[in-house]
């Protein structure tokens, strides 16, 4: 068996948990939240997108506690992460198009492309991917907290027409801001892990 068939069948070893059937939920709620978003129901979109949010925050917090750590939940995890990511960075590109935020948000698409291929060419040598690192958690957590703010008050947010209340630009730059630059120390965060197990391998 070549190390590519071995390790994916190591991979499902166990697979059959409460966190992982969560990061499957996550991942279907992803198109359901796009087309809801894209399709004018903007309020509704945002509380699909609250849920998946809250999916990522108890999978991780079950599968300690009950001890259901598994080898798929820790690729599927990160991957539900990176798919929820790219399709809120899609529809906010959308919304703010017209607007330079656009270049930002497009680093955020970049990165998780960056993260996918070099999941890829582990998994492709017989590697799995390492687990979120601390910066990892934090950046997803920041992320979805200020996306899910940007998507409640900023350009055609849900609750603007309630509240009376929209962002001003200045403050959705911040929260952009902020977001991109703990995503970028993730990234930066993985890169020696990355390194070293290529190293490892070729050795």
């Amino acid at each position: 068996m070549s190390d590519l068939k071995k390790n994916i069948s190591e991979l499902f070893e166990g697979w059959n948990t409460i966190p992982n059937w969560l990061s499957f939920i996550r991942i279907v709620l992803i198109p359901v939240f796009a087309v809801l978003f894209l399709k004018g129901y903007v309020l509704t979109a945002v509380i699909v997108m609250i849920v998946a949010a809250l999916t990522d925050l108890f999978d991780g917090k079950i599968a300690r506690k009950f001890n259901q750590v598994s080898n798929l939940g820790k690729i599927l995890d990160p991957i539900a992460d990176k798919l929820s990511q790219i399709a809120i960075v899609i529809v906010l590109i959308v919304t703010y198009w017209d607007n330079a935020i656009k270049y930002l948000f497009m680093f955020f698409i970049a990165k998780e492309i960056i993260m996918i291929l070099g999941g890829v060419i582990l998994l492709s040598m017989g590697m799995r991917p390492t687990a979120a690192e601390i910066w990892g958690k934090i950046a997803t957590t920041v992320f979805y907290i200020c996306m899910i703010f940007i998507l409640a008050f900023g350009k055609s947010g849900a609750l603007c027409n309630v509240t009376g209340f929209t962002l001003p630009d200045v403050v959705t730059w911040v929260l952009v801001a902020v977001s991109a630059v703990c995503t970028l120390i993730s990234l930066l965060g993985y890169a020696p892990g990355f390194v070293r197990q290529i190293k490892e391998k070729k050795k």
